[in-house]
């Protein structure tokens, strides 16, 4: 058995759904499971329809029409006739989603938005199941809620593995398609819908693989697999054949958009090879992640972050930044919720590059005055080479403002100012 994942950018339309087809016959597998992702950039408009919720006077009717009108022209792309159970399907869910945004009681943020976001992947799963039904091809659509148990962290839930494995293994044939939902598990106490966190439908395939001891897992994008930089913004870049567990996850660290730490883990427990291969050309080899060499090719890797923060602290008396000032340091980075890209710290100063993703940097910063002397540059890009040599850093940092270095023996990384 294998394990496919399509995310929403393979099923954003009608055209998408059925190229998911065309994929499904040109891979001529038989006994798979397939887990979905929201279609195109539901999540996005589901997150708007959270936003609307708690707004005294938002535009929820608006917000819910806009998710509801995207999934309807789709259903009309892929049946000929509204009669089509595809469509009443859609009703069914919509109604559900609208009686639990007028009967819901919590103010918990968390909770709302998972019991609202995770319609995205039920109504995607309902739309490719129905049209793979529509043509003859067999399947079985499953609740994931059903299998993946977790704790009622909402928002970034925690596995529970035990009885994970136990629903996985009670619900799924390994003979034919099971088509599933990405993203989504349920708490066991009282089964409310949780989410997974980042890159939750990557992880869910990853889960589903590791509990059917699946042959392999294969993610469907839209770019012929893993590069060695972001093309749009390196202009020679390369496709990596091969990369090992302990290398994408280095490279995940760092901030490239390989594969997310957490699936990688149970993979690579029961070295199951990772392939990530283009849904526009499903014969081509793509790149796989898993036991082996390191990188083929053996070639540089460049990751590039922007719009960070770089802060500089120092001691007011000059003495020693020690274990108890940086602890505080550390405090208050995680209390203001700064994601900490790279540190580097000498005997009376401390430098920190963050990402302000919730736009605290002006509170941080208050806290640091307090008890250091501070200095920070906004508006600054990291550079993360891995397996660089010389000549490429030089390339890289000529005619820059460079305000920090740091160097190790496999990578190098580049604070600029731009």
């Amino acid at each position: 058995m294998k394990i496919f994942k399509f995310g929403g950018a393979s099923i954003k339309n009608a055209d998408s759904v059925k190229n998911v087809v065309s994929v499904i016959n040109q891979t001529a597998e038989k006994d798979l499971v397939i887990v979905v992702s929201a279609m195109g950039k539901t999540t996005n408009a589901l997150e708007e329809v959270v936003k609307q919720y708690f707004l005294e006077s938002g535009d929820l009717k608006n917000a819910l029409r806009t998710v509801y009108d995207f999934h309807y022209e789709i259903l009309k792309g892929l049946f000929s006739s509204t009669s089509h159970p595809a469509f009443i399907d859609l009703d069914k869910i919509f109604k559900e989603l609208k009686r639990f945004l007028e009967t819901n009681k919590s103010k918990n943020h968390a909770f709302v938005y998972d019991q609202v976001v995770s319609f995205g992947e039920l109504i995607s799963s309902k739309i490719v199941s129905a049209y793979f039904t529509e043509i003859g091809i067999n399947n079985t659509w499953l609740d994931v809620r059903q299998c993946i148990k977790t704790d009622a962290n909402f928002r970034d839930a925690n596995v529970d593995w035990e009885k994970t494995q136990e629903r996985i293994s009670e619900k799924v044939n390994k003979k034919g398609i099971t088509l599933t939902q990405g993203f989504l598990g349920s708490e066991h106490t009282n089964n409310f819908t949780t989410t997974l966190g980042r890159e939750g439908s990557d992880y869910t395939a990853a889960i589903f693989a590791y509990c059917l001891n699946a042959e392999n897992v294969t993610i469907w994008k839209d770019v012929p697999g893993v590069l060695n930089a972001d093309p749009r913004y390196f202009t020679q870049t390369m496709l990596l054949n091969h990369i090992s567990y302990r290398e994408a996850i280095e490279l995940a660290f760092y901030g490239a958009s390989v594969i997310h730490p957490k699936t990688l883990q149970p993979l690579q427990r029961k070295e199951i090879p990772l392939f990530v291969k283009s849904f526009l050309n499903p014969t081509a080899p793509g790149t796989c992640v898993g036991k082996g060499v390191t990188l083929d090719p053996e070639t540089s890797c460049f990751i590039l972050k922007k719009d960070l923060v770089l802060i500089s602290l120092s001691s007011l008396d000059f003495s020693f930044m020690m274990e108890d000032n940086i602890g505080d340091v550390f405090k208050w980075l995680h209390k203001y919720k700064m994601k900490v890209e790279m540190i580097q710290n000498s005997a009376i100063s401390f430098s920190v590059c963050v990402n302000d993703k919730f736009n605290n940097l002006e509170a941080l910063l208050a806290k640091l005055r307090e008890k250091f002397s501070v200095k920070w540059n906004e508006n600054v890009t990291l550079y993360t080479i891995r397996h660089f040599n010389p000549t490429e850093v030089k390339a890289l940092s000529e005619n820059k403002n460079v305000l920090l270095k740091q160097e190790s023996k496999e990578t190098v990384q580049l604070v600029i100012k731009e």
